[in-house]
């Protein structure tokens, strides 16, 4: 018997114990017709995902990293895209299918997740609906039972109330709620892969927490593999077994998630590698520090100094807030009387110093930009006091408001949208000099070519338009054009969230900079806890529209009170494999509504100093 079962095992056993791939990519390379020619995007690029995998793609944006995903799942446009090479799913060779076949493969053997949810979302039809239709797509299901498993898998996905919610619209979830329902649909025919295209990348760091530790659980119990793309190592670090640099549309390296990490050995990655902030990096650090920039090329890295101190609290703060109140009326029945008030900032104090860089943090709807808005009147407030350089904001006219912007500017977070694409860089920049008569227009045009090499462009640049240049460059226009005014203080709202890793290095030593030679106030206001405490002299933390806690830098950070403060920081994904397997069990609740009644009087809050400077709300 022994001589008989030995006889049929192949020789060759180990083949038989090694799993097959879910998905394998060989020789892959994607053109786009520009102008008539064919622009090759991505080149020879080839990888497995296993049964339970998670590879992470990573790169800076134009590396081709979504590029790949969507070739994946062929949902580039036929007449203007090519795609070669060998794409296997499940054993299906998905080039080969049709696309009615391959309408088969999306949704049942693989799903996607894109990054801003509420552009996948239709606003017109509730989620339940949504969700429902991709199970009814595949499957012989009633509408009772897809409804019953459309509630399974928003509990499955952590959304509270899933019954009740199953008939609410997209506007009416959060961020962080809408890209789990996002998750739930993808989940909704057992998918064998899932690809996540920056799924986090717009989100808060505490809804980007739980949104990591929901995909670990999930595909543990489904035995799912992952295709995750990203720009931030930090998420690279806590999610994938296996990561693929990409750079200028190839695969530079490849190889173990720990082996990147620490014995990395391409110049791209270590220079990736060194521009990701890390938490607690400030520690011996008494002023905001520059980022290390790394040379792609010879992987080469700066040593970043500190910024000198400019700040002198010994004179009067260059802005005062006190007791800011801003507040957005709710109105409803046939005659729109008011029903409610969103109660965006309330009761808001602090004071900003020239040279000095005061951060608001927190998450989404805590009333940070509203903050940044209310002071330089873009919104009105309802009431409170704000000083610029010893004038009460608030009681100014229209000329006197006008004259008083030449003092504060803001910065937004896209400036893709803040810049006006019918407007070359150069009369974007030399407008508000224009505008404000400050000087001829040969006065505005050598300002604005000293402007643009200040931020690190050239003046050959001056003729362009917005869409000719990356994010980052835009970024950098938007800040010239702040400065074109000669201000006193810059609100940065969310300045560099959107950018990438090292583009984000740059920006950040960029801003350091200007501070220094133009002895600035920032207004820092960000999510990004990693990013605040590298470049805040204070912190001012904001919950519900109040300040929860502030202070300067390292007690903030080293010696944080309020469990808000601590929530925030514990949600900060580290670049470190090691935590690979760590769940942080974030609170998957919502932020709280700051939707208050027409009577309803908010408490007196009180603050406690736990050291020198540095309050704390108490209940």
């Amino acid at each position: 018997m022994t001589n008989t079962l030995a006889a049929t095992v192949p020789e060759n056993t180990t083949d038989i114990a090694r799993p097959k791939p879910v998905l394998s990519v060989e020789g892959l390379s994607t053109s786009f017709s520009v102008d008539g020619d064919w622009k090759n995007v991505v080149r020879n690029v080839s990888f497995d995902v296993m049964p339970g995998e998670t590879v992470a793609i990573v790169g800076e944006s134009g590396s081709g990293k979504s590029v790949t995903s969507l070739s994946i799942m062929r949902l580039l446009a036929k007449g203007t895209s090519r795609i070669n090479g060998k794409i296997m799913l499940n054993g299906k060779d998905l080039l080969s299918l049709t696309d009615k076949q391959m309408r088969d493969v999306r949704g049942n053997d693989a799903s996607m997740i894109f990054q801003e949810p509420m552009t996948s979302l239709n606003p017109i039809f509730t989620i339940g609906r949504q969700i429902s239709e991709a199970l009814t797509c595949h499957s012989n299901l009633s509408q009772a039972d897809a409804r019953a498993e459309t509630i399974r898998l928003l509990e499955k996905v952590r959304i509270p109330n899933a019954s009740s919610r199953f008939d609410e619209y997209p506007h009416q979830f959060s961020g962080g709620m809408r890209q789990r329902v996002m998750i739930a649909m993808a989940l909704a025919s057992r998918p064998k892969l899932l690809i996540a295209d920056e799924p986090t990348t717009a989100l808060d760091v505490t809804i980007q927490g739980q949104i990591l530790d929901l995909i670990k659980v999930l595909q543990e119990e489904e035995g799912m593999a992952v295709l995750f793309i990203t720009h931030d190592m930090g998420v690279v670090a806590e999610i994938s077994d296996r990561t693929i640099v990409m750079y200028r549309g190839e695969a530079v390296e490849s190889g173990p998630t720990d082996d990147i990490f620490h014995r990395g050995k391409h110049p791209y990655t270590r220079a990736l590698l060194s521009a990701v902030p890390r938490l607690g990096s400030m520690k011996d650090s008494r002023w905001p520090l520059r980022f290390p920039i790394v040379d792609v090329t010879t992987g080469v890295s700066t040593v970043p100094t500190e910024v000198a101190d400019t700040v002198d609290k010994r004179k009067t703060p260059i802005l005062e807030v006190k007791n800011l109140t801003t507040r957005f009326d709710i109105r409803s029945g046939l005659f729109g009387r008011k029903s409610g008030a969103i109660h965006a900032v309330e009761n808001v104090s602090f004071d900003l110093f020239q040279g000095e860089t005061l951060s608001l943090v927190g998450e989404s709807g805590c009333g940070k930009s509203t903050t940044g808005r209310s002071i330089t009147r873009l919104v009105q407030p309802d009431s409170g006091e704000v000083y610029l350089d010893g004038y009460n904001v608030l009681t100014l006219d229209q000329a006197s408001l006008r004259n008083m912007r030449k003092s504060i500017q803001m910065i937004f977070q896209d400036p893709f949208a803040s810049l006006n694409p019918r407007m070359s860089v150069g009369a974007t920049i030399a407008e508000p000099f224009i505008a404000h008569r400050l000087g001829t227009k040969k006065q505005a045009q050598d300002k604005t070519v000293d402007l643009l090499e200040r931020v690190g462009l050239t003046a050959d640049m001056m003729k362009r338009y917005p869409h000719e240049f990356s994010g980052g460059q835009r970024q950098r226009i938007a800040i010239a054009r702040a400065l074109a005014l000669d201000p006193k203080v810059i609100v940065a709202d969310e300045s560099v969230s959107a950018l990438d890793v090292s583009i984000k290095a740059q920006v950040v030593n960029l801003l350091l900079d200007l501070q220094q030679s133009f002895n600035l106030a920032f207004l820092f206001i960000s999510h990004d806890m990693a990013v605040v405490e590298r470049v805040s002299h204070r912190v001012a933390v904001m919950y519900l529209g109040e300040i929860v806690e502030i202070g300067p830098r390292a007690a903030v950070f080293e010696n944080p009170q309020h469990d808000y403060t601590k929530k925030l920081m514990a949600a900060v994904p580290v670049p470190d494999p090691a935590r690979r397997a760590i769940k942080r069990d974030v609170a998957t609740d919502e932020l709280k509504n700051p939707v208050r009644s027409v009577d309803y009087l908010p408490p007196v809050r009180k603050y406690c100093e736990v050291s020198n400077g540095h309050l704390v709300q108490v209940e």
